[in-house]
This record gives C-alpha cells, sequence and structure tokens, in this order.
C-alpha cells in the first residue's frame, strides 16, 4: 500500500502546452531504447469525453516521442463495437501513419499473447487473461476519461479503463469473461482486481469534459477543463470522483466517503494505491487548476 501519492492538475486551454508542462512531472524525457505501451479509451467510436481526444493522444504521442523510445505501441480492446472498426473511425490508424507508432488489436491475440490472472480472494471464477504486453512492457501509460457508468460500474476512469487490457473470450475454450464482469453484483471488486496485474508509469485523466451521468458512450456533458496526472490509479480515480460530485453526479457516486466506493476500496485494499483522501497530495500548475483543486480537498476531505 503506497504511503502518499502526487495528484498534478492544469487548466486544459492550451492543450499542448498544458501537456508538455502536466508530463513535465514524469519519467517521460529519458526514454531511450525502451517499448512504451499505450492504453487509450476506445471502448466506442463515439466521441470524446466517450472515448480518447484525438488530440490529447497525439500530444502524448509527440511528447513520449521525444524521450527517443525504441518503440511506441497502443492496445486497444473495444467493449461497445469492432475494436479495429472504432479505431478507424476516431481517427487511430491515421494517428499512428502520422505519429509512427504501432497500433496492436487486442482480440486478434493469440494463446500466446495473454497471461493468466487467477488469485485467492479474487472474485473472478476462473482468473482472467490480460494482455502480455501490459506486463512486459518498460513502460506503461493509461490515459483515460471520466465518466458515470451505468452498466454497473459508477464510474469509468482509470481503474476501469483496465477492463480493455482483458480478454473478451478465452482463445482456448471461448468462455466469455465480459460476460461474466457484467452481469456479477461484484463488477467494481472484479474492475479492481485487474489491476493488481500490471502497474503504470503514468495515469492521465482528460478531464477537459466528462459526463456526469449516463455513460460510457454518452451522457450529460461538464467541461471541467482540467487534466489530471499521476502513477497511483486509485488517487488520481478519487479525484475524478470528487470532480465529479462537486458537478453534481449520479446517486452511486454521490453517495458515501470516496473511499468507500467499491472500486477504490478494492484498489486500495489490494495496495494498488493510497487507502484514504488525507494520503493525496494535488498539485495544482496553474491559476484554474488551483482553484479547482481546493474545492476537490474539500470533497476529498468530506
Amino acid at each position: 500500500m503506497k504511503a502518499n501519492a502526487d495528484v498534478f492538475l492544469i487548466g486544459g486551454d492550451d492543450l499542448r502546452r498544458g501537456l508538455e508542462t502536466l508530463l513535465s512531472r514524469f519519467p517521460v524525457q529519458d526514454l531511450a531504447g525502451k517499448t512504451v505501451a499505450i492504453k487509450a479509451n476506445f471502448n466506442s467510436a463515439d466521441p470524446y469525453p466517450a472515448s480518447t481526444d484525438p488530440g490529447t493522444l497525439g500530444a502524448i504521442i509527440d511528447i513520449i516521442a521525444g524521450g527517443d523510445p525504441e518503440e511506441i505501441v497502443l492496445a486497444e480492446r473495444s467493449g461497445m463495437g469492432v475494436t479495429a472498426r472504432v479505431l478507424e473511425q476516431c481517427g487511430v490508424y491515421d494517428l499512428a501513419k502520422e505519429k509512427e507508432f504501432s497500433v496492436i488489436i487486442l482480440d486478434d491475440l493469440g494463446r500466446e499473447g495473454w497471461a493468466k490472472v487467477q488469485r485467492d480472494g479474487f472474485h473472478w471464477r476462473r482468473g482472467f487473461p490480460i494482455a502480455r504486453l501490459f506486463l512486459e512492457s518498460d513502460v506503461v501509460v493509461q490515459t483515460c476519461c471520466m465518466k458515470t457508468h451505468r452498466f454497473g460500474g459508477h464510474f469509468t476512469m482509470s481503474l476501469k479503463n483496465s477492463v480493455g487490457m482483458v480478454a473478451k473470450y478465452d482463445p482456448e475454450d471461448g468462455y466469455n469473461y465480459m460476460q461474466e464482469l457484467h452481469t456479477s453484483p461484484a463488477q467494481r471488486l472484479m474492475i479492481a482486481e485487474i489491476n493488481s496485474a500490471y502497474a503504470p508509469d503514468l495515469v492521465l485523466m482528460d478531464a477537459r469534459k466528462g459526463f456526469s451521468t449516463g455513460g460510457p458512450e454518452q451522457g450529460t456533458v461538464i467541461n471541467p477543463d482540467l487534466f489530471i496526472a499521476g502513477t497511483d490509479r486509485v488517487a488520481v480515480d478519487a479525484v475524478g470522483v470528487a470532480l465529479l460530485r462537486l458537478h453534481g453526479s449520479t446517486r452511486e457516486v454521490m453517495r458515501g466517503p470516496i473511499f468507500a466506493q467499491e472500486q477504490i476500496a478494492r484498489a486500495a485494499a489490494l495496495a494498488m494505491g493510497v487507502a484514504s483522501p488525507d494520503r493525496i497530495t494535488l498539485h495544482a500548475l496553474d491559476a484554474p487548476s488551483s482553484a479547482a483543486a481546493g474545492l476537490i480537498r474539500e470533497i476529498l476531505d468530506a
């Protein structure tokens, strides 16, 4: 369990400048000879904030490329649509050609591309297969959106975004892991358990816009106009939930202490991040984020 977590915030009015300033706080300048795996949010072909903004993704790629990595790979599995078609409709292939990064469709991986995770006390009936790419790459970057989730997740941020790293069907016998997940009363606990399999080096939440109700593919749009980043998924998601509460959200999101939310509580119990809001230090990097950080702090501590 992490003792403390730093979460950085910056206003989103100037996307490129904001991301360059934000990512300068993380070790993305020295990536020589390393493989960087990126998990974005392309669950469906619906536009931002349902999916990763191509402008945000392009800026992240440029900043990472400046660190001279051996390879940059974006890997994805969509939950609401055929992955290849979703990526095409979202402009990912065109962006990959322009920025010279690789794209892997996780649905196409054979048995050797997956690592089975099965641990005592988990709520998955037979464990789950996660893409080896995210376990074996030198650096893992996750960029997520900020949304509510009306199909049982309650909210979908960095923890929920990791579901796209798990196979829908077992490559050996066709078992449907996503059906198990989305029909289980333990869904939010299972989401957290996925995250125990890997550790990201950077989590970036594009919270310039978000869904305060509905989600994941459509909902009530809010405009917090912030980027949020850290290495602690629990802390980043807790800040995201506080931001949703600031704008007014669903009954499930608004109810109780933030660290009692099942995704967050289970992830903290599995030692994937801080265990309480007082362990989160907010770093506002400009005036707009400073004002927001004060309000977020009040909600976290409430």
